[in-house]
């Protein structure tokens, strides 16, 4: 069976927003293996993010320097922790979030995250029931699928503990990112040589009306 399939349907408890981040913290905190973090989704809402709220508001520049400013703590936090790897999917043409996302995602790889990107059409035998999960897994009995609305707005995630479930699902990410591109070299071929992400009325990007 599909692990990610099996992972989708496994049993878990489902945490809302604040509980998550305040177990993810303190799991981050004490972690001591490599930590993974598989990112499919094309589109998210973001908007306690400035550096986010910035390009929505169609300041680019003021959005690349907001996102420097997270250069430091960033490389502290990567100083003290666990190898961190990132598997990011991507469609083409790039959508305004994902040339916002990976610039933001270049500055973490300088921190020190390992992140690799993997075109769309590398997943799809594993994706013929649904799009790959959200996952960040800490280890081969702890992951969490992170939940999204409809919009892309961050709803909270599923703790699954199964080492079942969870092994052959770290098992599959690991082949993915090995088989994946160095984001160094997507970034500067396909991301640094585009125009700003545009914008329409009222800072909200044309892509990506919340609905009423």
């Amino acid at each position: 069976m599909d692990p990610f399939h099996r992972l989708r349907t496994a049993e878990a408890e489902v945490l809302p927003v604040a509980e998550y981040q305040e177990e993810f913290d303190e799991v981050f905190a004490n972690a001591r293996d490599t930590m993974w973090k598989l990112e499919r989704a094309q589109e998210f809402y973001e908007p306690d993010v400035e550096s986010w709220r910035a390009m929505m508001e169609g300041d680019w520049d003021r959005s690349l320097a907001l996102m420097q400013e997270r250069y430091a703590p960033l490389a502290e936090m990567y100083a003290r922790s666990p190898e961190f790897r990132r598997l990011r999917i991507v469609e083409t043409p790039v959508t305004p979030y994902l040339q916002w996302e990976m610039h933001f995602l270049a500055l973490r790889l300088a921190a020190g995250e390992r992140i690799r990107v993997l075109p769309a059409g590398a997943v799809h035998d594993l994706e013929r029931r649904a799009p790959l999960p959200e996952l960040v897994i800490f280890s081969r009995s702890l992951c969490y699928e992170v939940l999204y609305d409809g919009i892309g707005l961050h709803t909270g995630a599923r703790r699954v503990t199964g080492p079942d479930v969870v092994g052959p699902c770290l098992d599959a990410l690991m082949g993915l990112y090995d088989q994946a591109e160095h984001l160094a070299d997507y970034h500067k071929r396909e991301v640094v040589p585009l125009a700003p992400p545009l914008t329409e009325g009222g800072g909200i990007p044309h892509w990506f009306r919340r609905p009423h």
